[in-house]
């Protein structure tokens, strides 16, 4: 072991200052990172990225919000880096594009505030032709974000969401169109474009802002994940630090699997999924991830409802930390995974939130029980939030890379992060120094970070033990 050669120490070395010269995050941020995992800065520069989605020829496709456009990069690797090169737009500014993005082979689809959108899309010349819009009607003013997903298991069938027009919206609690739903539309059989409010299978409505959408890859479970309220008072105590949850929800199949409760109303404007029931004035009969009335306010009419009726909507599968803003949500192939960014919290006395979590699986649901307080692990947070949000990364969204590799947009900073899982932690017995997550394998707990550059002087010490 000690007769390493001169070329050998230099060849260690010369790959440590290559990973040195990895992109750094922008400004001061400082992440940290769970062990057994990875973090690199592949972009840095972008106007807001938001959605992400791979096409067939690697390249990734990103929606910045600011611009409105979608642009296109290629991913580059050499010396232990992952980057992003040579960049072209594919859907240039008019639209107002802000988040929702899909791509179904040679089928580009993106979303804005009122209308769904597709091209036809050129992987190798990163091209689009032959627009056309699948779906209108959507405006309104608040939550502008129409998340798109395209049904893996029943083809052509495409689910949409569409957030409320104000913290707590009259408008909403109504079933008859309207915003705060979730809808599938079979885009095979469209003979006109689908009119919101007229057309479509409802899935679920009552939910305040369902910014992330997924399909259990072996089930074919809708699960959503909810935004949920700000500024909520119940008997006239203000309990908005720690309550309402934030809401994973289940909205049944597409596949035809039976399903009692699909189309049921969840409750909001009216109730919401409670989180820390200390906090809540008479709870004495509620649970963390039950449904809770609150007071009286003026943007409802003064109309309010109680408890029991509020136990009879449809209650999330999991609660998280109020305020932590989910937006995005994706499975590992095997389905025992569900990834989560937290997009962080504005309106809390401490930041939370600012994070990427993971939730255990089984038989296409969760492991933990709907009461618990911690089903998600983190995986990539910020090592102080309390320079949040100014100086922190802020996970948006999503995707998987053919390698099963996660990239993730931070869109407050411009960034796009890839987090991979590293071999020791998946009992596979490969020599490779990066394993994919869109597998199944085991995590494991702990904390730390540094970029490449700090694990220059770690190799140094190890080759010198070596050699002496």
């Amino acid at each position: 072991m000690k007769h390493l050669t001169a070329t050998s120490i230099l060849s260690i070395l010369a790959l440590t200052n290559a990973q040195s010269a990895c992109p750094s995050p922008s400004g001061n941020i400082r992440p940290s990172v769970a062990s057994g995992y990875s973090l690199q800065v592949v972009a840095t520069g972008l106007a807001k990225p938001r959605g992400l989605a791979f096409d067939s020829e690697g390249h990734l496709l990103v929606v910045e919000q600011n611009s409105g456009t979608i642009s296109s990069h290629v991913i580059n690797e050499a010396n232990g880096c992952v980057t992003a090169g040579e960049s072209t737009v594919v859907v240039q500014e008019g639209l107002d594009l802000n988040h929702g993005i899909w791509i179904n082979g040679t089928t580009l689809y993106a979303s804005n505030v009122n209308s769904v959108h597709s091209w036809t899309y050129d992987p190798a010349a990163r091209t689009v032709d032959n627009q056309e819009e699948l779906i209108n009607n959507m405006n309104n003013s608040g939550h502008q974000t129409r998340t798109l997903l395209l049904s893996q298991q029943v083809p052509g069938m495409m689910v949409v969401s569409r957030g409320s027009a104000s913290n707590l919206d009259p408008m909403s609690a109504t079933i008859e169109g309207g915003p705060a739903q979730v809808k599938a539309f079979n885009l095979n059989n469209r003979t006109d474009v689908y009119d919101w409010n007229n057309d479509g299978l409802l899935l679920g409505w009552g939910v305040r802002n369902e910014v992330g959408l997924v399909e259990h890859p072996v089930t074919g479970g809708i699960y959503g994940i909810e935004n949920s309220a700000d500024e909520i008072h119940r008997d006239g105590v203000d309990v908005s630090n720690d309550n309402p949850g934030e809401e994973l929800n289940f909205f049944g199949y597409l596949n035809g699997t039976a399903y009692e409760n699909q189309g049921a109303y969840f409750g909001y404007p009216y109730c919401l999924a409670a989180w820390n029931v200390t906090e809540l004035p008479n709870s004495q009969d509620l649970a963390t991830g039950e449904q809770f009335a609150f007071d009286q306010v003026s943007s409802l009419n003064n109309e309010n409802r109680t408890d029991e009726f509020c136990a009879d909507t449809a209650a999330p599968r999991l609660v998280f930390q109020a305020h932590m803003a989910p937006l995005d949500i994706k499975f590992n192939n095997s389905g025992n995974e569900a990834w989560i960014p937290f997009h962080g919290s504005w309106n809390r006395d401490q930041g939370v939130g600012y994070k990427l979590s993971l939730v255990q699986f089984e038989n296409g649901i969760p492991v933990d029980a709907s009461d618990s307080l911690r089903a998600a692990t983190d995986i990539v947070a910020n090592e102080d939030n309390s320079v949040c949000p100014d100086d922190c990364l802020r996970p948006v969204a999503m995707a998987f890379d053919s390698q099963g590799r996660i990239f993730m947009s931070s869109d407050s900073s411009g960034e796009i992060y890839l987090i991979t899982r590293d071999t020791a932690s998946t009992g596979t017995g490969t020599s490779a120094s990066a394993s994919p997550i869109a597998s199944a394998s085991s995590t494991s707990a702990g904390v730390f970070y540094g970029p490449p550059s700090a694990w220059s002087g770690v190799i140094l010490a190890f080759v010198l033990f070596l050699l002496f």
